[in-house]
C-alpha cells in the first residue's frame, strides 16, 4: 500500500493522506485511511454500500471535518481548511446527483465555474469543454431541460473548467446511456494525458477495469484490498463480496 506520513508533507505527490478517521456517534465511518495519488494516475475506490467511500472523498474535499488524519494537495497540508480554500488549492470533485444552476443555460453555468480563475479566457475555455464533452448541441439550453446523463456531463465540464489538479469523481458513469459513458471516459483520458489525477468511485466493474491503473478497496472504512485490476479480480474476497462470483 502507498501509506502516506509526515514525509508527505514534502513531496510533490498531488493527493497525499495519512491516518483519515471520522466517526458519527459510536461508528467509525474511515478507519485509519492512508492513500496517495501520483501525477497523472486514475486510482479507483469500490466497496459495497457503506464501506465510507464517499466519507473518504468528503474528508478529502473538507466537507466533513476529521477526527484524525492529515491531507495534502502538491505537498501542501490543507487539513482543516474549509472545502473552498481546498477547491481553490486545485482540488475538485463531483457528486452522484449532479449539483447545477438549474435555471440557467448550459453554457452560462460553465462560465459560472471558472468565475474565480481566468475570466478573460473562460468563453474560450467553455468552447473547449462543450466539444470535449460533446455537449455544444445543448449549448443554450437550460440545464434542467438536459437528460440525466447530460447533466452528469455538465457537471464535469464545471470541473474541467477550473482547471484542477486532482478531481474526485463520485460514481459520474452511473445509470448513464452507454454514448455518455464513452465520452465520459474519452475526456478522462485526454486530461490524464495532461497530468490530471483523479480518484474515483465507481460500481461499473468495466468502467474500473477500462480506466484505472489502481484500485483500493474499502470495506468497514478501511482500505483491505489495493492493487491493479488484474490482481483485485483475482482476490478470493473481493470475488465473492464485490464482483459478485464464487470459487
Amino acid at each position: 500500500m502507498h501509506a502516506a506520513d509526515d514525509r508527505d508533507a514534502t513531496n510533490r505527490a498531488p493527493l497525499a493522506a495519512a491516518g483519515l478517521v471520522k466517526r458519527f456517534g459510536g461508528v467509525t465511518a474511515v478507519a485509519g485511511v492512508d492513500l496517495e495519488v501520483a501525477s497523472g494516475e486514475v486510482v479507483g475506490v469500490i466497496g459495497p454500500n457503506g464501506s465510507g467511500k464517499s466519507t473518504l472523498f468528503n474528508l478529502i474535499a473538507g466537507m466533513l471535518p476529521l477526527d484524525e488524519g492529515r491531507v495534502w494537495l502538491d505537498g501542501r497540508e490543507v487539513t482543516g481548511l474549509p472545502a473552498w480554500r481546498i477547491a481553490r488549492a486545485g482540488l475538485a470533485r463531483t457528486f452522484q446527483i449532479p449539483s447545477l444552476f438549474d435555471n440557467i443555460s448550459v453554457r452560462d453555468n460553465l462560465l459560472a465555474a471558472a468565475v474565480e480563475g481566468d475570466w478573460k479566457r473562460a468563453p474560450q475555455r467553455a468552447d473547449e469543454v462543450l466539444a470535449l464533452l460533446e455537449i455544444g448541441h445543448v449549448a443554450d439550453n437550460l440545464a434542467s431541460e438536459l437528460s440525466g446523463g447530460q447533466q452528469k456531463l455538465l457537471e464535469f465540464g464545471r470541473v474541467c473548467m477550473r482547471d484542477p489538479r486532482v478531481v474526485l469523481l463520485d460514481e459520474a458513469t452511473a445509470g448513464v446511456h452507454p454514448n455518455i459513458r464513452r465520452i465520459m471516459l474519452e475526456a478522462i483520458r485526454r486530461l490524464r494525458e495532461q497530468g490530471v489525477t483523479f480518484l474515483v468511485i465507481e460500481h461499473d466493474m468495466e468502467m474500473v477495469r477500462e480506466i484505472c491503473d489502481r484500485i483500493v478497496v474499502m470495506d468497514e472504512g478501511r482500505i483491505v484490498v489495493e492493487g491493479s485490476f488484474a490482481a483485485i479480480a483475482d482476490n478470493v474476497e473481493v470475488q465473492r463480496a464485490y464482483l459478485g462470483r464464487q470459487r
